[in-house]
């Protein structure tokens, strides 16, 4: 049975701030950011990994190997204060050694004689010089639960030549609620690194799709910057999404507005006057906007 450990404040244990790379110190000085909170997870036995390597006739990579070796999992979370309200934002985690489960061992639906994902394999390869030939849903590729991404899609650890798999054929992608690959890193510690530099935001792993990121993310991606080598991704395009406010121009359209209805009662009652009021102001109205076009 998996141990879980009461949540803990991010800066609390020198060894959690080892883990998650400073990054709390980070997130708890930013504006709005409460409850940065880590649940502790104890270290994998190394009996653990060996039960779990012959059950699934593959071998783990050494870094990950190392990971569990050192915390069985990971997961770590941070709220943002609005107003009231406390919203939870960021979400880093890892699934300990007994969660990491082959993808493709259930169907996809409850019902039985239901498809699983191997019946969606396309044997169509769509050629790519930039990027590595994609995951298989069938026994051509071995597939693993890293991280659920809070229902966005899943972070997957990839054995590229399928069984007995080695450690040198793995690959970390992500596969988004559509069912379509995208490449991440080569390594699990490429990836972790990308885990907490991102702070764990929203569909982060969006940002590596060729559709991006929302535009809701892309409010909160503005607002807490990650802290990434890869910053061409995450702010292309961000203008077209982002509501900027110009005071200058706001004021300004304001002054035009008022302006009209300050004369315009003016000549209005001036136009009752006299019978031919109404067609004298309507010309003068219509002679008074030509210089104002001009």
């Amino acid at each position: 049975m998996e141990e879980t450990s009461p949540p803990l404040l991010g800066s609390s244990k020198p060894h959690l701030e080892k883990l998650t790379l400073g990054v709390t110190r980070i997130l708890e000085s930013s504006p709005g950011v409460t409850e940065v909170t880590i649940i502790e997870k104890p270290p994998a036995e190394r009996h653990m990994i060996s039960s779990w390597e012959q059950k699934n006739n593959c071998v783990l990579p050494e870094d990950l190997k190392n990971f569990y070796l050192m915390t069985n999992g990971f997961h770590m979370t941070w709220n943002v204060k609005l107003d009231e309200h406390t919203i939870p934002l960021g979400s880093m985690a890892i699934n300990n050694i007994s969660k990491l489960t082959q993808l493709n061992q259930s169907s996809m639906y409850s019902l039985p004689n239901a498809p699983t994902l191997a019946d969606l394999e396309d044997d169509i390869q769509e050629a790519s010089e930039n990027q590595p030939e994609k995951p298989h849903f069938d026994s051509r590729s071995v597939i693993f639960e890293l991280d659920p991404c809070n229902g966005n899609g899943k972070v997957c650890l990839v054995y590229k030549r399928g069984k007995p798999g080695l450690a040198k054929d793995t690959e970390i992608w992500f596969l988004d609620r559509a069912l379509y690959w995208h490449f991440l890193t080569d390594t699990f510690t490429a990836y972790y690194r990308l885990l907490i530099t991102h702070l764990g935001l929203p569909q982060w792993q969006y940002a590596f799709t060729s559709y991006g990121i929302s535009p809701q993310a892309k409010q909160w991606f503005n607002m807490y910057k990650p802290i990434t080598y890869n910053t061409n991704l995450l702010t292309e395009e961000t203008d077209s999404f982002v509501n900027k406010l110009d005071p200058s121009k706001v004021f300004k359209s304001k002054n035009k507005t008022i302006i009209p209805k300050k004369k315009g009662p003016v000549q209005s009652a001036g136009g009752q006057k006299g019978p031919s009021g109404p067609a004298s102001t309507s010309k003068s109205s219509s002679g008074s906007g030509n210089p104002v076009r001009k």
